[in-house]
Parts: C-alpha cells; sequence; structure tokens
C-alpha cells in the first residue's frame, strides 16, 4: 500500500493530487484512488475537487498542467 501526493503550485491555490495504489505479492494491482483537491494557500483549507478510480488519472493531470499551464487553473478555480 503506497501513498503518494502531488503539489501544482498556483499563484492563489494549490492543486494537491493523493494517489493510493494498493498490490498484492505478484504485483497486480488491487485498488487505485486519485484525489483532487484545491487548497487554499493561505489557510491551507482543502476543497476535493474531483475522485478518479482510473490507474494513471495524475498523470493526466501532469500532462495537462505541463500541456496547458495556468489554464488549468482557470479552469479548476470554477469548481
Amino acid at each position: 500500500m503506497a501513498i503518494t501526493t502531488t503539489t501544482f503550485r498556483g499563484l492563489t491555490f494549490n492543486i494537491v493530487v493523493e494517489e493510493f495504489h494498493d498490490r498484492d505479492t505478484s504485483g497486480r494491482l488491487n485498488g487505485y484512488l486519485a484525489s483532487f483537491y484545491k487548497e487554499d494557500r493561505i489557510t491551507s483549507a482543502r476543497h476535493l475537487i474531483r475522485k478518479s478510480r482510473l490507474p494513471g488519472a495524475a498523470d493526466i493531470m501532469k500532462r495537462e498542467v505541463q500541456r496547458d499551464g495556468i489554464r488549468v487553473f482557470r479552469r479548476l478555480a470554477l469548481a
């Protein structure tokens, strides 16, 4: 069982991605959950934006941030 946290820093808020994945002894994936939070930079309060049980959801978010830059933050600010 492993939990990985990735933070994307923005000007007014951060996007925090927490990934949980569990594998059995043979290496097969038992469970996966990615939770996306909007975190206020001043108060560190978190607001859940979305959840995904599709493996690799955090990698998709990383590619969106690299490709679209600040537009991803603007799109998620409305959530």
